[in-house]
């Protein structure tokens, strides 16, 4: 292979192979004493050398080579921003820090890759770790246990995963990842350019059942080109995938000039709607960038809690028809024992989907009245779903007792509208509430189902007092 393919292959960007590439003799073997010693000349100079180079480094988002007395890339990191987190390393906590302390003393030199956003540096990254397999990241290079970014090859249409525990036939994989939080932001981020589904359906082309089948919330807010209900066909999809699959391994500059190249064809052959659709494609790669840092996507990861086993629990427990896929929370929080605000969380799969999660101040309750709260959130949230013609959650959770699970029916009658599956949980002693049943469910305290309504319930609290938290803060300037 060719060297500039070896460069193009790594998504190195301007750096040369032979620059990072480790050489045959072990990582371990002893070297000269004073290349080990930290206070050697050599040692001293090059960190002079090396701290000079962390002065001159752009503040922007990209991945950074740390390498020993003989050139060996021997750690790779990715930053936010390049010029902060570099000379994080050469303070005196990284020295001593458990993390870095073996690190620190063994960097004579660092390379660094300016990236566009953090999730490209993030892919790069990985990318990197594996290819390069540097001695001070071994922990990616052989824990299983770390996350995965998987894509089905073998379905009409390929599904995108999240993974700890990776296949090794009829896939495709990225990875592994530092931060499971940060990759499922990663593939959120992704998802809202190239829609693709993550979801565990086995969809078929050929079954024209789908066609009548209710596609999620991603397909409801334009995340989703929702293949389950035959929305798009399998070769439309699969170029998406492609494409999808030609960011994640650093080509995104040949994909933009691959869609103006087809956009243009598509404006000449006076296709107008294709032709607007690719270029709505393009402007949303060339400002991935803008879309946000990883911490406002970021997905949290749920270890104590099987969210397949709580959703198939929820099934039987409730007497539903089909699991809850998606399940919506409402809470009630008072700022100051006087303004009364509220969220609404969205879960997807058993997991927090947060482009879902709505906050709202209370405008028609006037003092401390949780259930006039409910009400009012309750007629706003499902009179503008009717209104817009979106599908209602596979189950609602009422944060509360039996009297808010009944400021929430009364909602719906009032609105002439049949609720979904709805239930409260009063946290007191962890009590399930349903329409018409005079007693409460109690579960044990291991059951799968009970831990995820706590845990959709305690997520909705958590975002009330956010919210609430945020409206003191403006209050306390605004004096």
């Amino acid at each position: 292979m060719r060297e500039e393919e070896e460069d193009a292959r790594f998504g190195l960007q301007g750096l040369r192979l032979t620059d990072i590439a480790m050489p045959e003799s072990s990582p371990n073997a002893e070297q000269p004493a004073a290349d080990n010693d930290i206070d050697s000349p050599r040692n001293q100079s090059a960190k002079v050398d090396v701290r000079a180079k962390v002065r001159a480094l752009p503040a922007t988002p990209g991945v950074y080579l740390m390498k020993d007395s003989l050139g060996r890339v021997i750690y790779v990191g990715k930053a936010l921003s390049l010029r902060s987190r570099v000379a994080s390393y050469f303070n005196s906590a990284a020295s001593v820090d458990r993390r870095t302390r073996d690190l620190v003393p063994e960097i004579y030199d660092l390379d660094v890759i300016a990236c566009d956003s953090e999730v490209e540096a993030l892919l790069l990254e990985a990318r990197l770790i594996k290819d390069i397999r540097p001695r001070f990241n071994t922990e990616l290079k052989d824990d299983k246990t770390f996350p995965y970014l998987q894509i089905s090859t073998r379905e009409e249409f390929p599904r995108v995963e999240f993974t700890r525990k990776p296949r090794t036939r009829g896939v495709k994989l990225f990875g592994p990842f530092t931060s499971a939080k940060r990759l499922r932001g990663a593939i959120s981020v992704l998802q809202r350019i190239f829609r693709f589904r993550t979801c565990s359906l086995d969809i078929t082309e050929a079954d024209e059942r789908w066609r009548w089948f209710r596609p999620c919330l991603l397909a409801s807010i334009g995340q989703c080109t929702a293949p389950c209900n035959l929305r798009i066909n399998k070769e439309d999809y699969r170029r998406d995938i492609r494409r999808l699959c030609m960011v994640l391994e650093g080509k995104k500059t040949a994909l933009l000039e691959e869609l103006k190249t087809e956009m243009f064809a598509a404006s000449t052959e006076l296709k107008f709607e294709r032709a607007a659709r690719i270029r709505d494609e393009i402007k949303a790669l060339e400002t991935l960038n803008l879309r946000g840092n990883l911490k406002d996507h970021e997905q949290p990861e749920v270890f104590p809690i099987d969210p397949k086993k709580g959703l198939r629990g929820l099934k039987k427990i409730l007497n539903l028809a089909d699991v809850p896929r998606r399940i919506e929370g409402i809470d009630i929080a008072h700022l100051q024992g006087g303004e009364t605000v509220a969220s609404l969380v969205s879960f997807l799969d058993g997991l927090p989907f947060k482009h879902g999660y709505k906050r709202f101040k209370i405008k028609t309750v006037s003092g401390i009245d949780d259930f006039a709260s409910i009400r009012e959130v309750v007629s706003r949230r499902f009179g503008r779903l009717r209104e817009e013609g979106e599908s209602f959650p596979d189950l609602l959770l009422i944060d509360g007792g039996k009297g808010q699970l009944s400021a929430a029916l009364d909602a719906f009658r009032l609105l002439e509208i049949t609720p979904p599956p709805i239930l409260s949980l009063a946290k007191r002693d962890e009590e399930i509430f349903l329409p018409g049943e005079s007693e409460p469910i109690r579960l044990s305290k291991h059951a799968y189902a009970l831990r995820l309504l706590q845990y959709v319930r305690d997520e909705a609290h958590r975002f009330a007092q956010h919210y609430h938290h945020l409206l003191r803060r403006k209050a306390s300037f605004d004096e």
